[in-house]
């Protein structure tokens, strides 16, 4: 049995969806089991209690614990749980490697390191079997531009030339199936990322041509990116929005980081953003 966490989103589903297809048995973590979709033969369990019987592995997205992971891990090593597959952070790796090189590093830019950094401590000490995976910026970030777009043709938003390597989601989850099936990702934490850089200006005109129009980016300064970022996301505190903001501050001018982790595990290229882009233009389309 393969428990997984927060099912019903962006990687979670297309897992569940695989693991079934392969004739796994599954058991779907989530906050509304009752409206839930899923695949025939999918177990539903409510993510307020979750159900750790006969489960040998588990995918663990810190998104679905709002306790935070003790209580979850905790539960998970009392029910004798082998393996977790951790979805994890770039900035992790970056944080490491900005240390091994000593350069200096912004604390505020690390809270989100080091609460996935402790996410996987916490990981290899509860169970025997363990993959992190650290996805960089997600393709799917550019949901927060909806918005926006949807009364005109322009993104205001700070640090217009942030590189990020934006990661099709979809591809995290094939990687998550591979370490939830296999024995060769145990023990390795991955850093992946898309195929290419891009800026936040590049993502906003490569989503123009999927969407068939001329939008286009518009730097506006920090201080009221994070007004309207907090105002706009209600979930969002001012803690996670400082981090964001410093994150893309020290991204403007540097080559975005691009690794060969989805490739190497997948046999094949990583979707790109323009792929993304072109899968999700009705999003965006109102």
């Amino acid at each position: 049995m393969i428990l997984v966490t927060a099912a019903t989103g962006n990687i979670g589903r297309p897992v569940v969806s695989a693991l079934a297809a392969r004739g796994a048995e599954v058991r779907a973590l989530t906050r509304t089991p009752d409206t839930a979709r899923f695949p025939d033969g999918v177990e539903v369990c409510d993510s307020a209690a979750p159900d750790f019987q006969d489960v040998e592995a588990v995918l663990l997205n810190l998104a679905a614990l709002s306790q935070g992971p003790a209580p979850f891990l905790d539960a998970a090593k009392a029910a004798g749980v082998r393996r977790v597959v951790t979805v994890s952070a770039l900035v992790v790796a970056d944080d490491e490697n900005s240390a091994e090189t000593e350069t200096e590093a912004e604390p505020e830019s690390c809270s989100n390191a080091a609460i996935h950094l402790d996410l996987e401590r916490a990981v290899e000490a509860a169970v025997p079997e363990w993959t992190h995976l650290r996805p960089g910026a997600f393709a799917s970030n550019s949901y927060q531009w909806a918005a926006q777009l949807a009364v005109g043709d322009v993104v205001r938003g700070p640090y217009a030339g942030a590189g990020t390597s934006p990661i099709h989601e979809a591809d995290v989850a094939d990687v998550a199936v591979h370490a939830l099936l296999g024995d060769d990702l145990v023990g390795q934490a991955l850093s992946m990322t898309g195929p290419e850089g891009l800026t936040l200006a590049e993502q906003v005109e490569i989503l123009g041509r999927a969407l068939e129009r001329p939008l286009r980016f518009e730097e506006i300064g920090p201080e009221a990116a994070k007004q309207a970022m907090l105002s706009r996301h209600a979930w969002m505190d001012e803690a996670a929005v400082d981090s964001l903001m410093t994150y893309l501050a020290r991204s403007v001018g540097r080559p975005a980081p691009v690794t060969d982790e989805v490739p190497r595990v997948l046999g094949r290229p990583a979707r790109t953003f323009t792929q993304w882009a072109a899968e999700h233009a009705g999003a965006f389309r109102h």
